[in-house]
């Protein structure tokens, strides 16, 4: 009697177990499933958006060729909606399947509350990374594409985000600095750069005609084809710079556009060495060689060439 009443009793549990599990299926199938599959629809939609907007973006920015500080700042600008969009979507996700599968929201709200504060406390560098990268990206302090020296690297900004900077040096290392580690910022990269040639030259050589010499080098460079939509202003040769020894320094300033700074740099010094050789216009050289003679006045010495007859 007692077995058959424990048998009974099993058979009803049992039997109102899967009673409540067919009345949760249901309850799944009519009000669940439709909402998660709603969710993935709506965040399949949405992500879709977002990829039209960023490749737009993108595809303007590389048509930009003339105004590569634009093209810098809209690539940057579609790298920061994307990641922050696939955030947002991700979370809408994970919420509306809590919902759909019967998880109170509202608790898990609350705990997520209570965990973010303690992980506030613990992660205050990533709150500050953040915050340093959204002021960089409000004051437009660098962009995608730009080359700047960071944290003693210097390199170009392969991507940015909210918390890290990532820059790929000369050499190809790829440098990854979290934001809240950047306190100065150098970029190289905008308005124009500044290129400063100075040339040594004997202190016996005619100033006025090594300026006119030096003046005519630059100046073909500024009309040459090759460089005169780089080089965007004047040459500015100042004159005697400084003297030291033997030596007379001249510097040249040529003003180039950004990133186009060293193929001027180099034709103009390649320029200027065949200019000096055919004018015969000596280098000068910061050291000074003193000779002496211990003979007597009894035996003068001998006057010795003129090395630039």
């Amino acid at each position: 009697m007692q077995i058959t009443a424990s048998l009974h009793h099993d058979e009803r549990w049992f039997d109102r177990l899967l009673e409540g599990w067919k009345v949760d299926l249901l309850h799944f199938t009519e009000y669940g499933l439709p909402k998660i599959i709603f969710a993935f629809a709506l965040t399949f939609l949405l992500q879709q958006v977002v990829l039209f907007f960023v490749r737009r973006l993108r595809r303007h920015a590389d048509s930009l060729v003339a105004n590569a500080q634009r093209a810098s700042q809209l690539r940057t600008m579609a790298a920061i909606i994307r990641a922050t969009s696939y955030g947002i979507l991700g979370f809408y996700l994970l919420t509306q399947i809590l919902g759909g599968i019967g998880v109170s929201l509202g608790p898990f709200i609350a705990s997520a509350g209570v965990i973010g504060l303690g992980i506030s406390f613990g992660a205050q560098s990533i709150f500050k990374d953040m915050l340093t990268g959204i002021f960089i990206l409000i004051e437009d302090q660098y962009s995608v594409g730009d080359t700047i020296k960071i944290a003693s690297l210097t390199g170009t900004v392969e991507d940015l985000s909210l918390r890290v900077t990532r820059l790929r040096d000369g050499d190809g290392t790829l440098h990854i600095v979290p934001n809240s580690q950047i306190t100065t910022i150098s970029n190289l990269s905008r308005d124009f750069a500044a290129g400063t040639l100075n040339i040594s030259v004997d202190a016996r050589e005619d100033p006025d005609r090594v300026i006119r010499v030096l003046k005519s080098v630059a100046d073909a460079i500024r009309q040459d084809e090759a460089f005169k939509d780089i080089v965007i202003a004047d040459p500015d040769i100042p004159g005697v710079d400084r003297i030291s020894g033997n030596e007379v320094v001249y510097p040249i300033t040529l003003r180039v556009m950004v990133n186009q700074r060293d193929g001027v740099m180099r034709e103009l010094r390649r320029r200027i060495l065949l200019a000096f050789a055919k004018e015969g216009i000596a280098f000068g050289s910061a050291t000074s060689m003193l000779l002496s003679d211990n003979r007597g006045p009894s035996n003068p010495p001998k006057p010795s060439a003129d090395l630039n007859a």
